[in-house]
């Protein structure tokens, strides 16, 4: 299980929804035979695999740089999925030199800060650590210069017929695709093409924050969360958290509230925020509260979203999803880069295949694409249900304790 940051780097705003032109006035278009929309994680390992077959991409991604914002904390990538993508990738070594040592140390707490579980890192565990900034700085320095464009907002994006489609940006250019990849995540513009799902709410918000120079500046917290992964939880609340390889402490504080709660705060004043917060942990221990009190910097609502269990679509020629703008979960399977980045890497082995076939390519990949990501989805929300019930955090302990037995 990965702390929460597939579902607060990979996507676009929520406030831009998904539209679909249906006339263009441009006269001319530049043509992409595959264009990827979005450069996170799996987009990039879509692009790189293919890079290794000798096939280009164009990568069309909305942020204007690859530093304009940050892209989240610790991922752990799993061997039967993230690591295959990687090995895939021919960069499974350069992977390796980014895990973080320790980081798959695991501590399960109850609200009174009491230890029901420790886990230590032996450094053979199959789901090491890395920060995920510096994971996709390893794709993008694979790929070849002007592989992304980058400040590439997609406004809208139509079938032509045959399999290609034609795809407008706000800066008025229009391109056509013979294979169009929504990599776009949760608030795709390329999923509307597709399927008439939309994400909805689960009934969780985190609320993200940090304590930097923990060993130094906040010594009890960094003794308390340890070196790796890090559960505090009780009835419809908890912490989350995880060191950083910098020495700091990425902490998300969990409730299960209405949608609109973060909506009626004042994020914007820290103070008055980090108050409101406490008063749901009122009869918690005061090291844990602590993590809230002595947070350093701003705090970020994260009301988490998932798409329907099951999400699939009618395959169609010349157009396909990837990560989460395919199946957006929760993050309580530690599954959402994982599979993003197979589903890039399966995707190119399904284009390499048939490289005269771009059409035909999107149907190839969905056969193993919709059973795996409903089973990881299933698993997501039902981990989400087992870590906030009455009894949390037991339901947490029997499911490691059990894998551990299974072992």
């Amino acid at each position: 299980m990965t702390t929460p940051t597939e579902t607060t780097t990979a996507e676009t705003t929520a406030t831009e929804t998904a539209a679909t032109a249906t006339t263009t006035t441009a006269t001319t278009a530049a043509h992409h035979p595959i264009a990827v929309i979005g450069a996170g994680l799996g987009g990039l390992v879509l692009a790189r695999v293919l890079h290794v077959h000798g096939i280009e991409a164009a990568v069309f991604e909305l942020d204007p740089s690859p530093s304009t914002r940050a892209q989240g904390g610790m991922l752990d990538i799993h061997e039967e999925s993230g690591q295959t993508a990687l090995r895939a990738a021919g960069l499974y070594q350069g992977f390796r030199s980014l895990v973080h040592a320790g980081g798959e140390e695991m501590r399960i707490l109850d609200q009174h800060a009491v230890l029901r579980l420790h886990e230590a890192d032996q450094g053979d565990g199959g789901r090491p650590e890395v920060d995920r900034g510096r994971l996709r700085e390893l794709l993008l320095d694979s790929l070849p210069a002007g592989t992304v464009r980058w400040g590439a907002k997609v406004t809208a994006a139509r079938a032509l017929g045959g399999g290609r489609h034609e795809v407008a940006l706000a800066d008025g250019t229009v391109f056509t695709t013979d294979l169009l990849v929504g990599a776009d995540g949760a608030w795709s513009r390329i999923r509307p093409l597709l399927s008439a799902a939309v994400p909805g709410y689960t009934g969780l918000s985190l609320v993200e924050l940090d304590l930097l120079d923990a060993d130094t500046r906040h010594p009890v917290s960094a003794a308390l969360i340890g070196g790796g992964m890090f559960f505090a939880l009780g009835a419809g609340k908890g912490f989350l958290a995880h060191r950083e390889p910098d020495g700091s402490l990425h902490v998300y504080t969990a409730l299960r509230v209405a949608e609109d709660w973060s909506t009626s705060l004042d994020f914007s004043d820290t103070a008055a925020a980090k108050s409101a917060l406490l008063e749901h942990f009122a009869d918690w221990d005061e090291r844990l509260r602590a993590l809230i009190t002595d947070a350093d910097g701003p705090l970020v609502p994260r009301p988490i979203h998932a798409l329907p269990v099951g999400h699939h679509w009618r395959p169609t020629p010349g157009v396909t999803l990837l990560g989460d703008a395919a199946h957006l979960m929760s993050p309580f399977a530690g599954e959402g880069a994982n599979l993003a980045m197979l589903d890039g890497a399966e995707l190119a082995g399904a284009i390499a295949a048939h490289p005269d076939d771009l059409a035909a390519a999107p149907a190839r990949y969905e056969r193993a694409l919709f059973p795996r990501s409903e089973a990881a989805a299933a698993e997501s929300a039902a981990n989400l249900i087992r870590c906030f019930e009455s009894t949390a955090p037991q339901g947490l302990l029997d499911l490691f304790t059990g894998h551990a037995a299974a072992r």
